[in-house]
């Protein structure tokens, strides 16, 4: 079933939604630490969601994976597994710096290094199945085209990221913490940064898998759902990752025993104003079964970004290149939303307002440059 390339795009924005709304959930889990609702949604997002939505929507998966070579399944997982790290501190993005300001500059990075990731690889690697390395791309018009497109994507960043700036500086230290708990600029950044680089290998995770794709579709698999098995590999690396973190982190931490019990130690209470006066057993109730539910909730809603990537990417024929930035965009947009809705800039000035909404612009243009340079590759027969 291919309904042309404009279903594909809605198809995309349904994934951007998914993605830019994944973490409102979250915010709704009580007296957990981040570690133990952050692994709880992740056997949805990276383990139970691929491998039902995959065994209920292909043919044959199994016969399937057990089919492809070594070096396919290797790539996929291990791009995967680098993915993990991105997605791990993705999490720490919105804790340090809320939605749009903490999307705005990770997905950025995202987009511009998952242009880049694919060819440098190919530069040391040149048995990674990608088509052309850095050097490659630099010697022609649409690799030029492209690389204007993430020198633009880094100028974004660092407009959102003085936005960011400029609202710590202005915003009182209360009206800050009102709607971004542990705000904290310096560590968002730096966070932010790690995770969208370490991202972008998201992109050569999927490019890796295509042989997957392939071989789910000569099984009899409808084209639109040939995606979904090469998502098992892909998220089986990320979960790999996330998991060993934050088993780390409970065993640091002392917060294993959260995942099963409907009370909080007193050392992991944080007081607030409202629960000063409160008796302690009361103050340390955990609503176990609503923090399970949520997770659940935020992991699914983010596996669905996938879900609608892999099936739009199988409507796009010609214009396929524009996945990748498509995805990029529309997470930016409803990420920052999301933002405004949640009142993460009450209070800051009208500069602070003008500066994000000129980053989020910016970055917007630069996924589009980036599908731009790539369009002119397919027209010049690259592709």
């Amino acid at each position: 079933m291919n309904l042309g390339p404009f279903f594909g795009v809605f198809l995309h924005w349904l994934g951007g939604l998914a993605s830019g709304s994944f973490y409102v959930p979250y915010k709704a889990v009580r007296q957990w630490a981040w570690e133990t609702y952050w692994l709880v949604g992740g056997f949805f997002s990276w383990i139970i969601m691929p491998w039902l939505l995959a065994s209920l929507m292909t043919e044959n998966l199994w016969g399937v994976l057990q089919q492809q070579d070594l070096k396919t399944l290797w790539w996929t997982y291990f791009f995967g597994a680098l993915w993990g790290f991105g997605g791990l501190t993705f999490g720490l993005t919105m804790r340090y710096l809320g939605m749009s300001l903490g999307m705005g500059v990770a997905l950025g990075y995202c987009a511009a290094f998952g242009t880049l990731v694919p060819p440098l690889a190919k530069s040391f690697f040149p048995d990674i199945p990608v088509e052309a390395s850095l050097g490659e791309i630099v010697g022609t018009t649409p690799g030029k085209v492209t690389l204007l497109g993430v020198v633009v994507c880094l100028a974004g960043i660092a407009i959102a990221a003085l936005a960011g700036l400029t609202k710590e500086r202005e915003m009182p230290e209360a009206e800050k913490k009102k709607a971004i708990a542990e705000f904290s600029f310096t560590k968002g950044i730096l966070v932010a940064t790690f995770s969208g680089i370490m991202s972008a290998c998201f992109a050569f995770a999927l490019t890796a898998g295509n042989p997957i794709n392939e071989a789910s579709l000569q099984a009899g698999t409808n084209k639109i759902w040939t995606g979904l098995p090469k998502l098992v590999v892909v998220l089986l690396g990320g979960f790999t990752t996330n998991f060993i973190w934050c088993v780390i982190l409970n065993l640091k931490n002392g917060t294993g025993y959260q995942y099963f019990s409907r009370y909080l130690r007193p050392e992991h209470a944080r007081p607030t104003a409202a629960n000063a006066s409160t008796p302690p057993a009361e103050a340390l109730r955990v609503p176990w079964l609503r923090n399970f539910c949520f997770s659940a909730l935020a992991g699914t809603t983010w596996y669905m970004q996938f879900f609608f990537y892999t099936m739009g990417e199988t409507q796009m024929g010609k214009f396929g290149f524009a996945s990748w930035t498509l995805h990029m965009a529309s997470i930016i947009i409803f990420s920052t939303m999301w933002g405004w809705i949640l009142h993460e800039w009450k209070g800051a000035s009208r500069k602070a307002h003008v500066l994000i909404g000129a980053g989020i612009a910016t970055l917007i243009l630069s996924t589009i440059i980036i599908g731009y340079g790539t369009y002119l590759k397919t027209q010049m027969g690259g592709g």
